[in-house]
């Protein structure tokens, strides 16, 4: 039987590096869209803090952001199924990105390995942000492990 930890103790660390992916996003998203304002939507675009990037995707990445920003601001176990979903997407994202890495016509987002990396990185690292920052109250939730296995500590 799965089982995904409720009230997970290091659950404030798990939301503050959500938060961090989530600003980091921004961060790029906001400086890929200044270098690339000049350029066209999409195409191959320019690097921006070391990656590939255009408008399409410095609008998109600047959203995405600003979404698992929100969602951990306002927590209430909102924050576990946002950054799950987004993390999928951005693993979808990025294995689409490399299958067309070498195109020119269908590289909608102007990816670079280096942001192909970047974004499995970040959905990784949403999707196991998503595993361990559920809350419930006390009264739902079972006994802790050690309890449940018999020890004491």
């Amino acid at each position: 039987m799965a089982h995904t930890p409720v009230n997970h103790p290091l659950r404030p660390i798990y939301r503050i590096v959500g938060f961090v992916v989530g600003a980091y996003l921004v961060a790029f998203g906001i400086i890929g869209f200044i270098s690339t304002s000049s350029e066209a939507f999409t195409g191959p675009g320019v690097r921006a803090l070391g990656q590939g990037s255009n408008v399409l995707w410095s609008i998109i990445s600047l959203a995405l952001g600003a979404l698992v920003i929100l969602a951990t601001v306002v927590g209430r176990n909102i924050d576990a199924a946002v950054d799950q979903y987004l993390g999928w997407a951005l693993l979808v994202l990025g294995s689409y990105s490399l299958c067309v890495l070498r195109t020119d016509e269908v590289n909608f987002f102007g990816f670079t390995m280096s942001t192909v990396i970047v974004t499995y990185l970040a959905g990784l690292l949403l999707i196991t942000v998503s595993l361990y920052s559920k809350t419930a109250p006390q009264s739902q939730t079972g006994a802790p492990r050690q309890v449940r296995e018999g020890r004491t500590a």
